[in-house]
């Protein structure tokens, strides 16, 4: 028997409608027959609309329930050395750069990510042997209120 799965990210944002649309959805003959597994991902929002009355419903078919915490710069780096190696680039980045753009993505795996995605595509570009923190501190640096305003002075 095949069940389909249906995966929703950020869910904190579903009308409130339409996640009661779904609890209806997911079985047939009360509870005793699943139809279809919904996999709700969203941030702290959707935990707290789960305790209001009119998704209680919902919240008590929940099986699991898992709540995922900002991950440590030590844990980004193991995910980011993990992926570099199975690129096959273990050594693209220096373990300086990897220190880092895991202290700026804030414990978030998904900005560490795009932020390397960012310099891969620069080093890409320019044919870069490795990536340092130079080119971290050239694309991502905050620029200086005049360098600011400079800048868009030119935009005009």
């Amino acid at each position: 028997m095949c069940r389909p799965v249906l995966i929703v990210d950020e869910a904190q944002e579903m009308l409130l409608p339409v996640l009661n649309e779904l609890r209806l959805l997911c079985s047939a003959r009360l509870d005793s027959h699943l139809l279809l597994t919904v996999v709700l991902a969203g941030d702290q929002r959707l935990l707290e609309r789960f305790r209001c009355e009119e998704l209680l419903p919902l919240g008590s078919r929940m099986r699991v329930r898992l709540t995922l915490e900002r991950a440590t710069p030590e844990e980004l780096q193991v995910t980011l050395q993990h992926a570099l190696q199975k690129a096959g680039a273990a050594k693209l980045m220096t373990p300086e750069l990897i220190a880092t753009l895991c202290d700026h993505a804030q414990g978030n795996p998904r900005a560490l990510m795009n932020m390397a995605g960012e310099l891969l595509a620069l080093a890409a570009q320019t044919e870069a042997a490795q990536l340092d923190e130079k080119l971290f501190f050239e694309i991502f640096a905050t620029p200086s209120p005049a360098q600011a305003k400079a800048a868009s002075g030119r935009r005009r």
